[in-house]
């Protein structure tokens, strides 16, 4: 009894597939523009969103300027959000903010356009130009639309993409840190400037107190590694780096690494000042 009822189940659910797909195929050819949007909204209803797409996409250029232009506006943007089709979501909601800027629909266009592009961000080694475009979009409707029940969402995005960001440049300095082990002028010099600047332009950033260690790691291998005439300057330089981490990081979790370093770093510091005393 059971397999029967299954068979049938299945055969009933075939069968009304195949109805709704002539349907469908029947309204793609239909040239009554208001029976095409009615079923095109009836498919965007039942989550249809591919096939709902392409009706929409047929009927919006009639629908210009038209009182239902709006609604059938913000369901082919939408449409394009819900198939993933990420690009072309993102432009179809500015289209439809800059047509109907005054919108009901306006705040949740704003906050959909700019999650398109959060959809697009890649990894952080890759180019960031989507990212930039999403966290600029997050802020506008951050701004424009406080009250927004999408706010909390859209906070949590800019976050994640600024943290995203600042990864990339943290990443690039702690590269140089690296090749400093074993090209210890120049890509020290370039690691303590990359961390200088990552330091100044990510004043909150999670990846802060590695980059002060990692600051004063680099500058201890240089000065290390300096000449005789560069030493003090470069032993100064690094003892500056490790009381700046402690100043910003009193209970920083890379103490023992840092006192390693620092211990290092002293026998050095006493090494040079014997050899001033006997230069003398």
């Amino acid at each position: 009894m059971f397999w029967k009822i299954a068979r049938y189940a299945l055969s009933l659910g075939l069968a009304l597939a195949i109805l709704s797909c002539s349907e469908y195929q029947k309204v793609l050819k239909e040239t009554d523009i208001a029976k095409k949007y009615e079923f095109a909204e009836r498919l965007y209803g039942e989550g249809d969103y591919k096939r709902a797409n392409r009706l929409l996409e047929q009927v919006a250029p009639q629908f210009v300027g038209k009182p239902q232009g709006e609604r059938v506006q913000f369901f082919l943007a939408d449409s394009y959000f819900k198939i993933g089709d990420y690009n072309f979501a993102g432009y179809q909601f500015e289209r439809f903010l800059k047509s109907y800027p005054k919108s009901d629909k306006a705040a949740e266009a704003s906050f959909l356009g700019a999650k398109s592009y959060y959809m697009l961000s890649p990894r952080y080694s890759l180019d960031q130009t989507d990212t930039d475009k999403a966290l600029t979009k997050l802020q506008l409707f951050i701004n424009s639309y406080p009250e927004s029940e999408f706010q909390q969402e859209a906070n949590a995005m800019a976050q994640e993409l600024t943290t995203k960001k600042e990864k990339k440049a943290f990443e690039i300095a702690r590269q140089f840190v690296k090749l400093g082990e074993y090209f210890i002028l120049d890509y020290n010099l370039s690691a303590i400037a990359a961390l200088d600047n990552f330091i100044s332009d990510h004043p909150g950033s999670v990846f802060r107190e590695e980059a002060y260690f990692l600051k004063f790691k680099a500058a201890t291998n240089l000065a290390i590694n300096s000449t005789f005439q560069k030493k003090k300057e470069r032993l100064d330089a690094a003892l500056a780096a490790y009381n700046n981490l402690l100043r910003n990081f009193p209970e920083t979790s890379f103490s023992d690494e840092a006192e390693k370093l620092m211990s290092t770093l002293q026998k050095e510091i006493d090494a040079y000042k014997e050899l001033e005393i006997l230069a003398k």
